[in-house]
């Protein structure tokens, strides 16, 4: 068996090799080499012994990740197009033209790889974004601080997740690798909103999180109601989303569903209004 060492590209032989993951860390343990690894495209964290995993073909990483980038630029390009259309069709005659101020974003996210990734399809688009890369388990130390530097109109609190035991336990929080982290932030933003008369749109949540809790904290939108992995893009979607719609609009979630991978099964919650704002311009 070649070697494999942290920060390789592998798949679980027992699962199919279905997920690319990279190795963060391996644990000598009693029982052997466990690896603790994260999805390079779902938003997955899981372990395995070293003997279950397989380094993956590099012509097979090629062709999953142009995939996965072809998904993103036809993302951006629709969106793009989106965008125009906001602009122009609102002109009410050849002398005024709306500017318009889309939500402010802050996007906390535990892998850095994602946090780079998520900044470049932000800025692609024109929002705008603070993007910052904090594990899972700081998030809920820093949030409180970081909304009243930034003071956005969006949050988005993600990075990786995944059920321990899956299949069961599906209301035991320990059940869960980071779920616990996404709550406690949740928790922490609406301490902010509080003190400070805001109101958050809030996303949080990762592949399997424990969707009903993260809700119960006070998310508008969370992940993952079906227990599944969710897409690079989901939580990108829903900011997204809430930042170019206007203000007196409401979105739900089915306004958003057909636009994420797995629809109301990875993501899914109460809505919440746009936090877009035109401002008349006079030529």
């Amino acid at each position: 068996m070649e070697k494999i060492r942290k920060g390789d590209i592998v798949g679980r032989k027992s699962y199919g090799k279905d997920i690319l993951f990279s190795v963060k860390n391996i644990i000598n343990t009693p029982k052997g080499k466990l690896v603790i690894l994260r999805g390079i495209i779902d938003r997955i964290e899981a372990d395995s012994y070293i003997e279950d995993l397989e380094k993956m073909d590099k012509k097979y990483i090629k062709e999953k990740l142009e995939y996965f980038n072809k998904r993103a630029d036809k993302r951006l390009a629709e969106m793009r197009e989106y965008k125009k259309e906001k602009i122009y069709k609102n002109i009410k005659d050849k002398r005024i033209v709306d500017k318009l101020l889309t939500g402010k974003i802050l996007h906390l996210d535990g892998d850095k790889k994602y946090s780079e990734k998520s900044f470049r399809y932000y800025k692609k688009l024109g929002l705008n974004v603070i993007v910052k890369n904090i594990p899972e388990y700081k998030q809920p130390k820093v949030v409180y601080q970081l909304l009243k530097i930034y003071r956005p109109d969006i949050l988005v609190i993600t990075g990786h997740d995944g059920m321990i035991k899956k299949g069961t336990g599906y209301y035991d929080l320990y059940n869960y690798r980071n779920s616990r982290y996404f709550i406690e932030t949740v928790k922490e933003a609406r301490r902010y909103d509080k003190e400070n008369g805001k109101n958050l749109v809030i996303f949080a949540g990762a592949c399997q999180s424990y969707f009903e809790a993260i809700m119960s904290a006070g998310a508008n939108f969370a992940s993952s109601p079906a227990r599944i992995l969710i897409d690079f893009l989901d939580p990108l979607i829903v900011a997204e989303t809430i930042a170019l719609t206007e203000r007196y609009k409401y979105v739900t979630i089915d306004d958003i569903a057909s636009e994420l991978r797995d629809g109301k099964n990875g993501v899914s919650g109460v809505g919440a209004n746009g936090k877009m704002i035109k401002i008349p311009q006079i030529d």
